[in-house]
């Protein structure tokens, strides 16, 4: 008979608090799908014990690890290196361990990255973000990396806004320009893409950033960092318009699937991932 073997691949994540985010669901299930006998756990660490979390990951031989809020800048101080995307946004989400080695990446801005290039190629074109927090931060570098002919920043706070834009420039090939968001965001004539990168419409299907509606244009593509609800009033808005919307669920698994293929060397099922956040996402609707 073949030798049996007992021990599991461990991944996981580490934030707080931890019980709302449904990616160990949707790993663990990719996971049975493919076969692979592979954990992922979902860890409550606050800020205090992250250094021992990072150190028990490491002797546990953990193959990588998420981290999520608060500590996607504080790990850095753990970890040997970092790629590029990572170094340049300045906050890392993924950590790979090869060899008792640990390596950030940011798998963020290349989930949406991903889910984008399924609708469009964003190279040489110019797109409109809105928000300055830490999804839209990761966001503009990659469509930076990806080579977009211009990316205007809209945030309440412009000083915000400019950070990011000098990011990219200073960065990437591609040209950025930060604006001020007074009253309703107004989308400039010629804009390929947009994107609402704040947290405007997660968990409440009402909720809408302030934007004038009347300025998209048929034809644009209109994407949205919320998972849940994936169909956003700002994309249902959108879609009434004649534009492409673009959920952010895509965004979600794309980002998982990316960290398992940094872990592991092995690409998931996306469909069986996103079916899975659907349907914890319908549950939560229904209750």
């Amino acid at each position: 008979m073949p030798e049996q073997n007992f021990r599991s691949i461990l991944t996981g994540s580490f934030s707080t608090p931890c019980g709302d985010n449904p990616t160990v669901a949707m790993i663990e299930a990719a996971y049975r799908h493919a076969g692979i006998d592979a954990r992922y756990i979902n860890c409550d660490v606050s800020a205090e014990n992250l250094a021992d979390a990072v150190r028990g990951a490491r002797a546990m031989e953990w193959v990588g690890f998420n981290c999520s809020l608060p500590h996607k800048v504080a790990v850095i101080a753990h970890l040997d290196d970092l790629a590029e995307a990572a170094r340049i946004i300045g906050a890392v989400n993924c950590v790979t361990i090869r060899d008792g080695r640990l390596v950030g990446n940011n798998t963020d801005g290349k989930g949406f990255l991903a889910s984008l290039q399924d609708v469009v190629d964003p190279k040489g074109k110019r797109v409109f973000m809105l928000g300055a927090g830490g999804a839209a931060r990761a966001i503009a570098v990659e469509l930076g990396l990806a080579g977009v002919a211009h990316l205007d920043v809209v945030n309440r706070d412009p000083a915000k806004a400019e950070t990011i834009a000098a990011l990219v420039r200073d960065n990437t090939d591609s040209d950025a320009t930060a604006h001020p968001w007074d009253g309703a965001a107004r989308i400039p004539e010629g804009t390929d893409i947009v994107i609402n990168a704040t947290s405007v419409g997660g968990g409440d299907a009402q909720a809408m950033p302030e934007v004038d509606l009347d300025t998209l244009t048929k034809g644009q593509v209109v994407a949205d960092v919320i998972p849940n609800p994936p169909m956003t009033r700002f994309l249902r808005a959108a879609r009434e318009r004649g534009c492409t919307p673009l959920d952010g669920l895509g965004m979600l698994v794309n980002q998982g699937v990316i960290g398992v293929e940094l872990w592991l060397g092995k690409t998931m099922d996306a469909d069986v991932m996103k079916k899975t956040l659907r349907d914890i996402f319908a549950a939560s609707d229904a209750g």
